[in-house]
């Protein structure tokens, strides 16, 4: 991982300040209730904690300077963890018109309750899962917000199916889709288990729609994520997008089967 400048200067700010103020890296830790390879640390920029940071606005009387580093050292932190591209994506994913998303091994992101993301999350970075969640559940605001756009969202049934952290976060999860079915902005369908195979078992992916620029396509693999904005390469994924539907279950009948597998939880 890149060295997080956020946090770097963090460091300096503090060795600054207690320089300034003529104080020994003990002499400092002895104020605070810490010890003094804790300020080391912290200075060096590898480490800082929230509660850290308080406390030294708080002894340096310098109205929230070192909370404000701290939350910003934090957000870069989360950003290194995001895949490459996802950033960028998520730009256009904000001014986007139109969503047709395919989901192939777990429900997107745009469509996660809050406990189904924190059970994905947790299994691999426990440490961000916090920011990292409530990140994603403001994403979601895209669905609901002025000049609502339209959403159409395709599952295969095994994403469906696939146990996330708990059956009670399941069911959660299940009839949060079955309410956003309902939205008239959005459109579910399922592909079902007895499609056999289908274009959509490629991969994961998403086409993102516009008033007045051409479509662009993301998808994301192994924690590495493609922004596609080639022309000809988005053509690719509306064609495998147009084949995979023609698998999908019509809209009330993927409702029913989500309904199915609901009550077999």
């Amino acid at each position: 991982m890149a060295e997080n400048q956020a946090r770097v200067f963090f460091g300096e700010e503090l060795r600054r300040m207690r320089e300034n103020a003529k104080l020994t890296g003990k002499e400092l830790a002895d104020a605070l209730g810490c010890t003094p390879q804790w300020i080391s640390t912290m200075e060096s920029g590898r480490k800082a904690s929230e509660q850290s940071a308080i406390d030294l606005d708080t002894y340096f009387k310098t109205d929230g300077h070192y909370h404000r580093l701290w939350k910003l050292a934090k957000k870069v932190e989360v950003q290194f963890i995001l895949p490459p591209g996802f950033a960028e994506y998520l730009e256009y994913e904000k001014r986007a018109t139109s969503y047709r998303i395919f989901c192939g091994q777990l429900v997107n992101g745009l469509f996660q309750t809050e406990s189904y993301t924190r059970a994905i999350i947790t299994t691999t970075d426990r440490g961000n899962a916090s920011e990292l969640t409530a990140q994603r559940m403001e994403r979601q605001s895209v669905l609901t917000r002025e000049n609502t756009p339209h959403a159409w969202l395709v599952l295969d049934e095994a994403a469906l199916r696939r146990t996330v952290g708990s059956p009670e976060i399941m069911r959660e999860q299940l009839n949060s889709l079955i309410k956003a079915s309902e939205r008239l902005n959005t459109m579910v369908q399922v592909v079902p288990n007895n499609s056999g195979y289908h274009a959509g078992l490629e991969g994961s992916f998403t086409i993102l729609g516009f008033d007045e620029e051409p479509d662009l396509a993301y998808t994301e693999s192994a924690g590495e994520g493609l922004l596609i904005e080639k022309p000809s390469r988005v053509r690719d994924k509306v064609v495998r997008w147009d084949l995979l539907r023609g698998h999908a279950l019509p809209v009330e009948e993927s409702r029913t089967l989500i309904k199915t597998i609901l009550e077999e939880l």
